[in-house]
């Protein structure tokens, strides 16, 4: 089977997504574990992280996480755009990349801990479910880009919630 005719993300599109797309917006499968494939996505991202960490020196952690954001919502934005064409849906459950960049964003400039990463992971999961003003607004942003920046809006609420908590040594 030749890349191009390989099946889209979900069975019974009519329309299949490139597989480079397919890929990227499920980040390599985790947005088709269920049930909650947000959270699969994020809790990869946070496995992803701790794991790069053991071998990038502290003082790049900060430059690192920032420029895989900016790295993931470049390359998420035309994934999550070609895998919501190809189903047909405006913000299909399977694309997770936007997951993953929020779940990044949050995460920048904090000590890898497990309290950090566990509580950047409940905070993220809360603003991404929630969804306070004006990251609803976000989402009606066209195609792809609404997907991922309404992620990156709550990505950037949990960061600074993260930051306030170790500025006051709730975290360390």
């Amino acid at each position: 089977m030749k890349p191009s005719s390989i099946p889209s993300v979900e069975p019974g599109s009519t329309s299949p997504a490139p597989l480079w797309a397919t890929l990227v917006a499920t980040f390599f499968g985790a947005g088709r574990l269920r049930p909650g494939p947000g959270s699969w996505g994020s809790a990869a991202t946070i496995l992803l992280w701790w794991g790069l960490t053991r071998w990038i020196p502290a003082t790049w952690q900060t430059e690192v996480a920032i420029l895989l954001a900016i790295f993931v919502i470049l390359i998420g934005i035309p994934a999550a755009t070609r895998a919501a064409r190809a189903v047909g849906r405006e913000d299909p459950g399977f694309v997770v990349i936007d997951e993953v960049a929020g779940q990044l964003i949050t995460l920048i400039a904090l000590p890898v801990s497990w309290k950090s990463l566990v509580m950047g992971f409940i905070l993220f999961r809360g603003f991404d479910i929630v969804k306070p003003p004006p990251i609803r607004a976000l989402e009606r942003l066209p195609e792809g880009t609404g997907i991922v920046i309404d992620d990156v809006g709550a990505g950037l609420y949990a960061l600074a919630v993260m930051h306030l908590l170790m500025h006051f040594g709730v975290i360390a």
